[in-house]
């Protein structure tokens, strides 16, 4: 499976949740290429100090990145585009169309994992690979309601900003990469491998 992060710089928020996805989807026993790109990255900058340490905080021990830009190509060849953001997500459909399949926010995703899970929905489809968890939670895009604030689907962008904000993004990647990661891994369990 090929995961796609994207949020603006590729400083902050994308190499965090690129780096703490992949190390949990490999602790769960998940074989994924997690990468990571900025709608308008700074091409070759490190993360922030303040990203690192967060990726470290969770659980990451190599926190190498180097910015990079999206293009139309690492979109399409994704079977999964994880955003920071709703703006983020409409770039990307822009981008490439069909990614809209395929195209969450982090927030959004864990959301509906959490609400089908609730529901049992989950439950009922047949998942035999991480992909078809993908294609099947984005057939349940409007089979739940949204939030209130449909900025609760967002991570809050630190870039160059208090700790205090650098720490409110950690936390929501860390809620909805937990979400995301145990929902692959059991995907991936009922595939066998």
């Amino acid at each position: 499976m090929n995961i796609l992060v994207v949020c603006t710089g590729n400083i902050c928020r994308s190499p965090v949740a690129e780096q703490v996805l992949r190390q949990r989807l490999a602790d769960a026993g998940v074989t994924a290429t997690v990468e990571s790109a900025g709608t308008r990255a700074m091409d070759g900058h490190e993360m922030t100090p303040q990203s690192a340490d967060l990726a470290r905080a969770l659980g990451v021990s190599d926190t190498t990145h180097t910015a990079k830009q999206i293009t139309p190509a690492l979109i399409e060849a994704a079977d999964l585009v994880l955003v920071a953001s709703r703006s983020h997500r409409r770039e990307v459909v822009e981008e490439v169309p069909r990614a809209g399949r395929y195209t969450f926010t982090f927030r959004e995703l864990g959301r509906l994992i959490e609400a089908a899970a609730a529901d049992g929905t989950l439950d009922q489809a047949p998942l035999h690979a991480p992909i078809d968890l993908v294609a099947e939670v984005a057939a349940l895009r409007g089979a739940f309601p949204p939030p209130a604030d449909p900025a609760d689907d967002d991570i809050v962008d630190p870039y160059r900003r208090e700790q205090s904000v650098y720490d409110e993004a950690g936390r929501l990647i860390d809620d909805s990469t937990r979400v995301i990661a145990a929902a692959l891994a059991a995907a991936n369990r009922s595939d066998g491998v």
